[in-house]
């Protein structure tokens, strides 16, 4: 077993949102997300066969829903997005990295 950090391995450029996987089984992966004024294509939805659970570490976010909810997050926030609950990243820091820590489930 060997610690790791979750601040850890940020690229000072992100020209592309940063995804890691830090652990996945069959049924659960965790994973960390780095964005920095990143957010989804405006016509890209996701729509996961999983539950997510996505926690703010640090930085700042909003999340829009497909019933044009939006939702916003700041450090140490979070919120449960079940599975099929078609949702995208509308807005991200540009600013200072948001790390997010993303559970599915």
């Amino acid at each position: 077993m060997k610690p790791g950090n979750i601040f850890a391995s940020i690229p000072p450029d992100l020209d592309d949102e940063l995804f890691e996987v830090l652990i996945s089984s069959d049924s659960v992966i965790i994973e960390k997300i780095v964005s920095r004024g990143h957010q989804s294509p405006e016509s890209g939805w996701y729509d996961q066969n999983k539950n997510e659970w996505v926690l703010v570490l640090r930085g700042s976010a909003r999340l829009m829903f497909d019933d044009h909810t939006e939702v916003s997050l700041e450090t140490g926030d979070f919120i449960h997005i079940p599975s099929h609950k078609k949702h995208r990243v509308s807005w991200t820091d540009s600013d200072r990295e948001t790390i997010w820590l993303a559970v599915h489930f």
